[in-house]
């Protein structure tokens, strides 16, 4: 046996065959000029051609996925098409070079400069690489590249996954993801988790494995054994039994105490809010509506957006839902409203701040808001994205109501706005705290990087003295967490114990959380924060507390 250690990513313990990503698509060769007899304009109408076809493959993908990956998808599909990246290939045909190389050379170009503004534009590089390929391919009429096929399910290895690839994972034949690559907050680790798939990422030298290799993954505690023996595979049995852990979430999120402890879900348009309510969700912590403006090249008018929100609040009629505004900018860049040239889009205008530079996209979209809620029995409440001072929070809330929206809140992502909490929430009724941002922003470690995954972990003792500092600063107003910490059956336990008054998660997520939940008291809760308060690491934390929830080992969690 052969054990590799990485970032467990989502709870699952399988044991299958490995089967690698296949190679990638090799680069034209340097230098490689027009074949004679073709022009120069009909290599770039062929390439244009090729862009538009791997543009309305995505589009088509995006359509029959669930939300993570729909946002993903349209996102690259946006890519396909980037009048930057084409004028650049088009010169260089005009200048006597093949399309298949210019567009290779030209993503090169593209690629090396949003590398250099760092931050979320310095993933944008993997969309672009992953174009190149698949452009490259049409050009060359050869299938795509994409996820193997083999004749029984399997384990997918790679170095790392395009955003593309792990939105098309079909979870009937891929028991387990496992990268060499890769953050706990990457695309592709956000992805397994709404699909429900045992991850591991950040795992450094598995791709030295074989094709056929027999592999256990254990997506909890990160750990990927080659030739497991038989206590691993009696492990995996037992996963795969129908008592290995809970399967359905029956609605009423509580403590061993009885204490109420709302299970809400993150949802990204209807067919996600559908599928939330069918699992028992009690409703929705985060709506992102993202899912209204991504793949635009302009704003979606008032009726559009009405009608979007208006089909979430009617899968949970009477129950609240937590509406997010537009958080454009960073890794979520829209033609019409964001700034591709900031240096550093992180810290950039994004989320709450572009009110700043294009004011009445905001306001336009609370008035839709406003349409479909008056139209609907949902308890809706709105929230902004990016809050960093208490004069924005103030701001936000006149917004709302002035626009007929009485239940303003606002997200708590920056240390900033953990640290005022007092004043931050003076004006507002609530605040939501998206720990995979505070996370990346409280370690200065950028949550898509693999090497940095051990900063970005929200089991970081500063992060959750920062959730602690933002429940103590609300002086009883609710606080929830709409974070992939939520999802963490172990990190819920502790930030029910730090004080947050409810939790989202991908819907997936409900059940092992509920049933832990169950297992302890509020004063038990309180114990195993204080525990995790007081570790000097992350890993300690975890582990400190895992040690005290015996229950986890027994569901596999």
């Amino acid at each position: 046996m052969k054990t590799f250690n990485g970032v467990g990513v989502t709870p699952g313990r399988v044991i299958g065959p490995v089967r690698l990503m296949p190679p990638a698509v090799p680069a034209p060769a340097a230098g490689e000029r027009l074949d004679p007899g073709t022009t120069a304009d009909a290599a770039a109408a062929a390439l244009r051609t090729a862009a538009k076809t791997v543009q309305a493959e995505l589009k088509h993908r995006a359509e029959s996925a669930n939300t993570d990956a729909k946002a993903v998808l349209e996102a690259t599909a946006l890519m396909a098409a980037d009048p930057m990246l084409l004028k650049a290939a088009v010169k260089l045909i005009n200048g006597g070079t093949s399309a298949e190389r210019a567009i290779w050379d030209a993503a090169e170009g593209v690629a090396t400069m949003l590398l250099n503004l760092g931050g979320y534009m310095a993933e944008r590089t993997h969309d672009v690489f992953d174009v190149r390929a698949r452009i490259v391919a049409a050009l060359r009429g050869v299938p795509a590249p994409g996820i193997p096929d083999a004749p029984e399910p399997f384990i997918l290895l790679a170095e790392d996954l395009a955003p593309a690839d792990t939105a098309t994972l079909d979870p009937a034949k891929v028991l387990a993801l496992v990268t060499a690559g890769g953050g706990p907050q990457s695309h592709t680790a956000i992805i397994a988790r709404a699909l429900g798939l045992p991850a591991v990422v950040a795992a450094a030298g598995v791709t030295e494995l074989t094709d056929g290799t027999m592999l256990y993954v254990d997506g909890a505690a990160g750990l990927v054994t080659a030739d497991p023996d038989a206590a691993l595979k009696d492990k995996a049995g037992r996963w795969a039994s129908d008592t290995t852990g809970p399967a359905t979430f029956d609605g009423c999120g509580q403590l061993a105490d009885g204490s109420a402890v709302p299970l809400l879900a993150n949802v990204g348009g209807t067919k996600d809010a559908v599928a939330a309510a069918a699992a028992g969700a009690e409703g929705v912590g985060l709506l992102r509506t993202e899912f209204c403006f991504l793949g635009r090249d302009a704003e979606p008018s008032h009726a559009e957006q009405a009608a979007a929100y208006r089909g979430v609040f009617d899968a949970f009629a009477g129950k609240k839902v937590v509406i997010r505004t537009l958080d454009a900018g960073a890794d979520k860049p829209l033609p019409f409203l964001t700034d591709s040239t900031e240096p550093n889009p992180a810290l950039g205008v994004r989320g709450y701040r572009t009110n700043l530079t294009s004011p009445g996209v905001l306001e336009r979209q609370l008035q839709a808001i406003a349409a479909a809620a008056n139209d609907s029995s949902a308890d809706v409440q709105v929230m902004a994205p990016m809050i960093s001072t208490p004069a924005e929070a103030t701001e936000f809330a006149s917004l709302c109501r002035a626009n007929g929206l009485n239940t303003p809140g606002v997200m708590v992502e920056i240390p900033a706005a953990a640290l005022t909490a007092a004043s931050l929430l003076a004006d507002v009724d609530f605040a939501s705290i998206g720990t995979n941002d505070l996370t990346q922003y409280t370690m200065a470690a950028d949550r898509q990087l693999g090497p940095l995954a051990a900063l970005n972990d929200p089991w970081q003792p500063a992060v959750l003295i920062l959730v602690k500092a933002t429940v103590d600063g609300g002086a009883g107003k609710p606080v929830g967490v709409c974070g992939e910490a939520a999802a963490d059956p172990a990190l819920a336990v502790v930030l029910v114990g730090l004080g947050v008054s409810s939790l989202s998660m991908t819907a997936r997520a409900l059940p092992a959380v509920s049933a832990v939940l169950r297992s302890v008291t509020r004063e038990r809760a309180r114990t195993l924060a204080a525990l995790a308060l007081a570790a000097p690491s992350a890993a300690q934390a975890r582990s400190a507390v895992r040690e005290q929830l015996p229950l986890l080992d027994q569901l596999g969690l």
